[in-house]
């Protein structure tokens, strides 16, 4: 690894910046599960590595589409795609970027230990037309197939080759690659230096294909796990930015005048699901079947869950609360259906018992308690209502790299996760990805099994709607399917809460992701 490190930095060319450039320091509350594009589905990873790795299309801080790796495109059929592949793009060893490259990382995606292969599910053929020409082959019309290749980030087949990284690390497995701690992409900076859950330093490219707008000439990254560390960090100069402010900490950072914060709402919906699979729950003292099955115990939970005590005394007051599985903000969604149940622990105690539960059950949750917004809190205080009705949660609390692994093998019976609809921004990836059945192509998030064939199809029929007006249609039809059978419980859209000291532009986005070629520093 040492070695493939040294390589890249001696093949890296000297580093211009304006002389007013600066050093950049900002903390998260978890580090990146791995520099490998290819190995995580994990939203903040993916955030991180765009702005290492490229891909054809990248969203803006708008979340608008607009060239990237490819300059310009069109459809030559309703399922096929040509991109003119941007020429002049270098990797940050050096090497040139071209048609090659991509059909080696559409290899890669496809190979084991790859989680990226279900968010291109739609994607038949990669192929070469010449050495800057490439063309998308679908199964069947996509329209929406540039929002489902944002993180299709590219990857140099000969630097892959030379350093044993031709296959995608196995996350799940905790095996690694090449790529597993060194990084080697066409994006605006790269990684120097990497020191897992301590630090990772990233300087400018100095190849970079695109105008910088930022002024950043060193950019040290910091994973913070406690909140008020981090807060403590940012008052005392330690940091720049934190870009997890805990909902408790904005009073105080709002006193104080070096300290400037960015609020806005996030596209995550933050909900939980039930393991469908197994006859028999892993984590209950239910023995012989599974309650979750049953869709009048899914709706005793659902009733039980007060929502908007859970907003008021758990979020501040700062949650968007949920009544479908997507944000209301996403392109696609039926803003008509965000409504819920109502609260009404009565009926819950009355559904338990007709579901033959009249004294409830105990089961175990996964939650992760430094993922999202008040993670751990919010399952406490499910847990405490639930409890009201009978049923007993048995907390399972981890960090987010033990949780993210549980989830993802599927060691859990009833679980916590959050989806923002990315990377499309749009509707139809939660349905896609969370929603529909679990296959080698669709799915993927789809961590508790829970299938309906009428809901597929309709998933199957937005994919390739002729227009947008029949694809919203089709998209409110599946999205009232789910809702019926109370699949899932959605609970809210959490808060992005950033906080800087003054003079730093973050350009804060509602997909939360920090578009480090666009910070400047004062």
């Amino acid at each position: 690894m040492r070695l493939a490190l040294a390589t890249l930095l001696a093949g890296a060319f000297a580093v211009t910046t304006p002389l007013a450039a600066k050093n950049f320091t900002w903390a998260y509350n978890a580090d990146v599960l791995t520099l490998d594009p290819h190995s995580s589905n994990n939203t903040f990873t993916n955030t991180f590595l765009g702005n290492v790795y490229e891909a054809l299309v990248r969203h803006n801080d708008r979340i608008e589409i607009e060239p990237a790796l490819a300059e310009s495109w069109e459809r030559t059929s309703p399922t096929v795609w040509r991109f003119n592949l941007r020429r002049n793009v270098v990797f940050h060893n050096g090497e040139s970027f071209d048609a090659d490259d991509v059909l080696f990382t559409w290899s890669r995606v496809n190979g084991p230990g790859s989680l990226a292969r279900g968010l291109l599910g739609a994607i038949k053929e990669v192929r070469k037309v010449d050495s800057h020409t490439i063309e998308i082959e679908t199964h069947r019309p996509f329209p929406i197939l540039l929002a489902s290749i944002t993180q299709f980030f590219m990857m140099d087949e000969g630097w892959s080759r030379a350093n044993n990284a031709v296959q995608a690390a196995n996350l799940s497995a905790q095996t690694e690659s090449g790529a597993t701690r060194v990084a080697n992409g066409t994006g605006p900076f790269r990684i120097t230096e990497r020191r897992p859950d301590e630090r990772t330093v990233l300087e400018p490219h100095a190849r970079w294909w695109d105008t910088p707008l930022h002024n950043l000439t060193r950019v040290n990254f910091q994973p913070i796990r406690s909140a008020a560390t981090r807060t403590a960090s940012l008052l005392s100069g330690a940091i720049d930015a934190n870009v997890e402010v805990p909902l408790q900490d904005i009073p105080r950072l709002l006193q104080d005048q070096r300290v400037q914060m960015v609020e806005g709402p996030e596209l995550r919906t933050i909900y939980l699901g039930f393991d469908y699979e197994r006859d028999e729950l892993l984590y209950s003292d239910v023995r012989g079947q599974n309650p979750f099955r049953d869709r009048r115990v899914r709706e005793a939970i659902y009733r039980a869950i007060d929502v908007n005590a859970l907003r008021r005394t758990v979020m501040r007051e700062k949650a968007w609360i949920a009544g479908m599985m997507v944000s209301p903000f996403l392109t696609g969604a039926p803003a008509d259906l965000n409504d819920r149940l109502p609260y009404d622990p009565e009926a819950s105690k009355r559904l338990l018992a007709e579901a033959g539960f009249p004294n409830g059950f105990s089961v175990g949750i996964v939650c992760p308690n430094d993922r999202y917004v008040n993670d751990e809190r919010t399952c406490q205080a499910v847990a405490a209502m639930l409890s009201r009705v009978g049923i007993r949660l048995q907390l399972q609390s981890e960090p987010t790299n033990i949780w993210s692994r549980r989830t993802a093998t599927r060691d859990f019976s009833m679980y916590m996760l959050g989806h923002a609809g990315l990377p499309l921004a749009d509707a139809y990836s939660t349905l896609n990805e969370v929603l529909r059945t679990n296959t080698p192509t669709t799915g993927g998030l789809n961590y508790g099994r829970w299938s309906n064939a009428e809901f597929d199809a309709l998933v199957s029929r937005a994919a390739e709607a002729p227009d947008e007006t029949s694809r919203r249609a089709l998209i409110r039809e599946a999205l009232q399917i789910e809702r019926r059978e109370i699949a899932h419980i959605p609970l809210f859209q959490q808060p992005i809460a950033w906080a800087s000291r003054r003079g730093i532009d973050l350009r804060q986005a509602p997909d939360n992701r920090l578009r480090l070629w666009l910070v400047k520093v004062d």
